[in-house]
């Protein structure tokens, strides 16, 4: 049996005084294939802020483009947080409690940073990474992506993806050339067509629904969703433990030959603020 490389935190969201709390745990794995772990994850409870990002460019330009990508973005909002009328570069300019804003700038600002490191040294020229973010706020959830890394919700007995993958068979099944089932063995599966750094500008996918007391949020890289299907993974997650869900998602994408590195982060909405919301889900997206 190879060397195998696992880590994991857990943690609990903590509010202002407020009553919206989110039970946390999220955990990596190197897999079986791969010598190293070009995964990055971010779990940030006191920020409600939720990331993983799966690098690309090579052993030292992949591992490095998701750490840029995850430390940017953390500062990026906790700097927003703490005073949201921050001087932002390039002079924009984000109005108070626009999170879908927040998101989509952090992710900028990271692409920019990654990008002009690879400029500065020509060894990591080609870097990238993708990233999927969750930010809650305010009886919402807010989901922002690029590449195809994904976000998950499990609401009641549904499983639903609430990212789009920028990839190349992503593109093929929403045009229907290719059929979903066909995607997980295609020969260009690990082809993405939208990343974090590899040019300087990026375009973000941010969604916003709202949050109910119950509601499970599943952050992931392609190492594990190309091996467990969605109904697996609903099934895991409502019969286990965050915790014990996240172990087990990760031994069966290694049972099954753990051919890429394996990211999950699990979020369950416990309790709520307390102000009126939306009964039902306010659904609306951003691209910028």
């Amino acid at each position: 049996m190879g060397l195998q490389h696992f880590i994991f935190r857990i943690g609990f969201a903590k509010s202002d005084g407020e009553n919206m709390r989110i039970e946390s745990f999220g955990m990596t794995d190197v897999g079986c294939r791969r010598e190293k772990n070009e995964d990055n994850f971010l779990i940030n409870d006191n920020l409600e802020l939720y990331m993983v990002a799966d690098g690309m460019g090579g052993h030292v330009a992949g591992e490095l483009a998701s750490k840029i990508a995850v430390k940017t973005v953390e500062e990026v909002i906790t700097e927003l947080n703490e005073d949201p009328d921050a001087t932002l570069q390039d002079e924009i300019e984000i109005k108070p409690g626009d999170f879908k804003r927040w998101l989509q700038y952090s992710i900028v600002t990271a692409s920019n940073r990654i990008f002009q490191k690879a400029v500065d040294d020509p060894a990591l020229q080609g870097m990238g990474t993708t990233a999927v973010a969750m930010l809650f706020r305010k009886n919402r959830i807010y989901v922002a992506n690029v590449g195809d890394s994904r976000g998950y919700r499990i609401r009641g007995k549904k499983i639903e993806q609430l990212t789009t993958d920028h990839s190349l068979v992503g593109e093929q099944i929403r045009a229907g050339m290719i059929k979903p089932k066909e995607a997980k063995d295609h020969r260009l599966k690990n082809i993405i067509t939208r990343s974090v750094g590899f040019q300087d500008e990026v375009e973000v996918d941010v969604e916003a629904r709202s949050v109910k007391v119950g509601d499970i949020y599943m952050l992931c890289s392609d190492g594990l969703y190309n091996l467990v299907e969605d109904d697996e993974i609903f099934d895991i997650i409502t019969h286990h433990s965050l915790k014990e869900a996240s172990a087990h998602l990760i031994d069966i994408a290694k049972a099954r030959g753990g051919d890429d590195n394996i990211t999950v982060i699990l979020a369950k909405s416990i309790s709520l603020e307390d102000e009126e919301t939306e009964s039902e889900d306010e659904e609306s997206t951003l691209q910028c």
